[in-house]
């Protein structure tokens, strides 16, 4: 497998023979498709493919292995059907509840699943599906407390970049109109990963706090075949960027945004383009909230932890390599540490002590430089916490903090703190008067 198709070769499961290898392929063509494979004249028998995205996931009969049905992912899944009955039952199923159908389980005789509905305006919920009777049994929610609430809608929108890629990307707007049109631009991390549709936590409370929230399947983003995930090859803080920076002006052309009252925010390669959006872009964005994000591209990939060690080459061919003066160079001029200096708006960064991957250095780096400097920056430090936030009164904490913060800088609401620090691990190392009412807040 070349390493130019090596991020979009999936392997799923022999046939029952075990003499013939079902995987997704990109060899040959842009997009991974299904490939059944014949093991011993190495003959290749191309099954199913989508021009547009990769291939998502197989569905085969739990005892025959049969292929019954595929299905791929651009804005939403879709499905390719093998088996007719297959098909009647996803129908039925289309009939019984909206959402995206997962089919999580399955009986050895396949006349009983268990399916899960994603939604993104509400909690998943959970069925099983009687196949012979054609029935669906309502089993449960996975958020019982927001099975009632009034959450905002998710919508698929492709915005093109300057040098004609097609982002697809995801917007949740608030229900309230206010006077003042402010967005967030949320990035994913990875960046070898990709947004998709559904609920998702921080387009629920933002949107519902008065934001728009706009997600970017930027260039690397993974799903949308080879050519757009290799075009991110060593353009962290170049076309990568430019893809968001292209996002931003649509959504200003669009007036879903007013171009002063723009945030940015996202963790780990989403807290890293934050950093780059205030340092390479200062004047596009009001704020920034950085979560777990590198600043020094040298330090983090040579502190690259053990587990990491066999993905060493994929990093050196993508991001930079660290051995070479050419890549030093490189690593440096991509690095926001190195241009603390164009920093002009607020900042709040986020960071777990206890992190593998991004070590706590390269926050406490970029907060020294910006103190220094007299440039507003808040710090939280979470002792008991690594890459991201695990328990669940941290991660209250952080975005009772966030919402403060970016009602400041960009408007739209906040609530009160009451106790939603309490039980949190918690420390403001820097900059607790930048964000309201949080020197007030009960912690203990």
């Amino acid at each position: 497998i070349p390493s130019e198709d090596a991020a979009s070769t999936q392997i799923f499961d022999f046939d029952r023979s075990g003499q013939v290898l079902l995987l997704g392929d990109s060899r040959g063509r842009d997009t991974s498709a299904l490939v059944a494979l014949d093991m011993k004249t190495r003959q290749p028998r191309l099954l199913a493919q989508d021009v547009k995205s990769d291939l998502s996931d197989v569905m085969l009969h739990p005892r025959t292995k049969k292929l019954e049905a595929v299905n791929f992912y651009y804005d939403r899944k879709s499905w390719k059907f093998f088996d007719p009955s297959i098909e009647r039952d996803i129908i039925t199923l289309t009939e019984t509840d909206s959402g995206d159908i997962d089919v999580l389980s399955r009986s050895l005789d396949d006349t009983l699943w268990v399916v899960a509905f994603e939604k993104d305006d509400g909690p998943t919920l959970y069925y099983s599906f009687d196949r012979v009777a054609k029935k669906a049994t309502y089993l449960f929610s996975n958020r019982k407390d927001l099975e009632k609430v009034a959450l905002q809608k998710m919508e698929a929108r492709v915005i093109r970049t300057r040098d004609g890629f097609n982002l697809l990307s995801y917007l949740s707007l608030p229900k309230r109109s206010a006077p003042v049109k402010s967005m967030v631009l949320y990035v994913h991390g990875g960046p070898w990963n990709r947004d998709i549709w559904g609920f998702e936590r921080y387009h629920q409370l933002l949107s519902d706090r008065g934001h728009a929230v706009l997600s970017v399947n930027f260039r690397g983003s993974t799903g949308f075949g080879k050519k757009f995930g290799n075009a991110a090859n060593k353009e962290w803080a170049g076309k990568m960027h430019n893809d968001l920076v292209d996002a931003v002006e649509w959504a200003i052309a669009q007036k879903i945004a007013d171009p002063k009252h723009i945030a940015i925010m996202g963790g780990s390669y989403g807290g890293y383009a934050t950093l780059v959006g205030l340092t390479f872009t200062p004047d596009l964005f009001a704020c920034g909230v950085d979560i777990v994000g590198p600043s020094n591209l040298l330090s983090l990939l040579k502190s690259i932890p053990p587990y990491w060690s066999s993905q060493l080459q994929m990093f050196k061919d993508r991001v930079g390599d660290p051995d070479t003066e050419e890549g030093q160079k490189l690593l440096f001029d991509r690095s926001p540490i190195n241009f603390v200096r164009q920093i002009k708006k607020p900042l709040l960064i986020a960071h777990g002590a206890n992190d593998p991957r991004v070590k706590r250095a390269e926050s406490d780096l970029i907060v020294e430089s910006m103190s220094a400097k007299r440039i507003p920056v808040t710090y939280l430090l979470y002792p008991d916490e690594g890459h991201g936030f695990v328990r669940a009164e941290n991660n209250l904490s952080f975005a009772a903090v966030t919402e403060a913060f970016l009602s400041k800088c960009i408007g739209g609401r906040f609530e009160d703190y009451g106790n939603d620090l309490k039980g949190s691990s918690m420390q403001v190392l820097e900059g607790e008067m930048y964000v309201p009412g949080l020197n007030k807040a009960p912690r203990h």
